[in-house]
């Protein structure tokens, strides 16, 4: 009788165990998502300011066609994109064409000194910081969810449920590539 209260025991205390994984592991999903979600509404105020950036420029980059419709393509895709992981790679595709515009930007004396241009620039300069925190914290969130993924004995059941490690939201291999490079000074 009391091996057999042993192993009720040891059952029940297993069962709760598992419960208390399955739930840290909800948890830790849902937080990532709820990550990203914060991601998105930064990630909207961006795309809607894109077009007024790009209409300010207009005036002035004519024969800078290239790097306005890359911008404009990359917004597009970028939109369209579903699920996380299709957003991530879209925002840096999108990310980099902005940054190739701020250098195109730097041959224009009078489109820098525009006040349109100077506020929508100071705008987009705002929400890139602002993503800058989202992403971090999304960041952290994935960190979480992929640690309790991968610790024992939290990864029998990780596995059993579908639950699998996530990428974070990181620079990209370009960007990746290009601190890799000196920056280049002129005088």
């Amino acid at each position: 009788m009391t091996g057999l209260l042993i192993v009720i025991g040891i059952i029940v205390l297993l069962a709760f165990m598992s419960i208390g994984i399955y739930n840290g592991l909800v948890s830790n999903r849902n937080n990532r998502e709820n990550a990203f979600a914060d991601i998105d509404v930064q990630l909207k105020q961006r795309h809607d300011l894109i077009p007024q950036l790009i209409g300010s420029v207009k005036g002035y980059m004519e024969h800078e066609r290239g790097t306005l419709e890359a911008i404009t393509n990359a917004r597009s895709r970028a939109m369209n994109a579903t699920g996380i992981n299709d957003k991530i790679a879209a925002e840096q595709e999108l990310s980099g064409a902005l940054r190739g515009l701020n250098i195109q930007v730097e041959a224009y004396p009078d489109l820098k000194a525009n006040q349109n241009f100077l506020q929508l620039q100071n705008e987009i300069s705002d929400i890139e910081n602002k993503l800058a925190a989202a992403r971090r914290y999304f960041n952290s969130a994935t960190r979480e969810l992929n640690n309790a993924v991968q610790k024992f004995p939290n990864n029998i059941l990780a596995g059993m449920f579908g639950f699998k490690t996530e990428p974070m939201f990181d620079l990209g291999v370009n960007e990746r590539a290009n601190l890799d490079k000196a920056p280049e000074v002129k005088f």
